[in-house]
């Protein structure tokens, strides 16, 4: 019982509605706030006014000011992430995938402003990755559109769900639990790899392990790998509420796509947005197959039903 009523205080204190809008609130505060501040440092850099020698691509162009509100919007969707965790797991799914989009298109902002506008555009590297960005983002976003649609599916009887219902509770409370856990934790490792990173950009040895090079991968690498680690636990335990082939396929397929995004971490140019590309791909056509599943089992149950009948 004391477990149960401290669970619930913490899960209301970092997961309630009211926690949500107020975070809402607060991270949009601080996007608009960064996003001048960071208009400002670009302005007093490139006219003296700061005598700070950089070659980071954030600070010559007011265009990559952008870069900073949206890193804000992402934290503020991870915690959505872990918000819905609990709710549904097709809507935390989603949130992944959300997240590594919005990555792109912070991508997208940063490369707008070092743009080499000439006829050799694709033998330029940095350009050559812009391109693959920019179709890659409207790709994502329809493969998105289309797992959202498959997820609002539903074809199992009520019956069915009344019968799993202790166990679903079950399930339900475990979610609670590792979506409170992961708050402490995510927002530890957040905190960590800023710092981390900002130390060692003003580092001035270039063999440095974080660099503006890899900005993009700060924190978000070390996100998914906590990601994996906690799907991984949703699926052992959703064995205790059902051990239906279809559904364990479905969850395990969701890993491999959460790996696959991790994956991209790892590696840059054409193979880092083919391996995104590629893990939203999987999830979708393993709901897609898993919703076929759940349709011919109605159709089975519906026709067993009429028999009795």
């Amino acid at each position: 019982m004391a477990f149960n009523k401290m669970l619930e205080l913490f899960h209301k204190n970092l997961l309630s509605d009211k926690t949500k809008i107020r975070s809402e609130r607060i991270i949009l505060m601080i996007a608009i706030a960064s996003f001048i501040i960071h208009l400002l440092i670009i302005f007093f850099v490139n006219y003296g006014f700061i005598p700070y020698q950089t070659n980071s691509d954030l600070l010559k162009n007011p265009i990559a000011a952008i870069y900073t509100p949206f890193s804000f919007i992402l934290v503020y969707e991870v915690y959505l992430l872990i918000y819905y965790l609990p709710k549904s797991i097709t809507t935390y799914i989603i949130k992944q995938y959300e997240i590594i989009t919005l990555i792109i298109i912070r991508r997208l902002f940063k490369d707008l402003s070092t743009l080499s506008l000439s006829s050799d555009w694709f033998k330029i590297k940095y350009d050559l990755q812009f391109t693959y960005d920019l179709v890659a983002s409207v790709l994502l976003f329809f493969l998105i559109y289309k797992f959202y649609v498959q997820s609002k599916k539903r074809y199992r009887s009520l019956g069915v769900n009344e019968a799993n219902g202790d166990g679903m509770a079950r399930f339900i409370k475990i979610k609670k639990v590792i979506a409170t856990i992961l708050v402490p934790i995510l927002v530890f490792v957040a905190i960590f790899s800023f710092v981390n990173w900002f130390v060692s950009s003003l580092n001035s040895n270039p063999s440095s392990d974080v660099s503006f090079m890899n900005i993009n991968n700060i924190f978000f690498e070390q996100f998914f790998t906590i990601l994996i680690i906690a799907d991984v636990i949703l699926l052992l335990f959703s064995f205790f509420h059902t051990a239906e082939f279809h559904k364990v396929i479905r969850n395990s397929g969701f890993i491999i796509s959460t790996i696959l995004i991790r994956l991209s971490f790892s590696v840059s140019g054409l193979l880092n947005t083919v391996l995104i590309v590629t893990a939203i791909f999987f999830g979708l056509l393993i709901i897609i197959i898993h919703n076929q599943y759940e349709k011919h089992i109605a159709q089975i149950e519906g026709n067993a039903g009429h028999k009795l009948n």
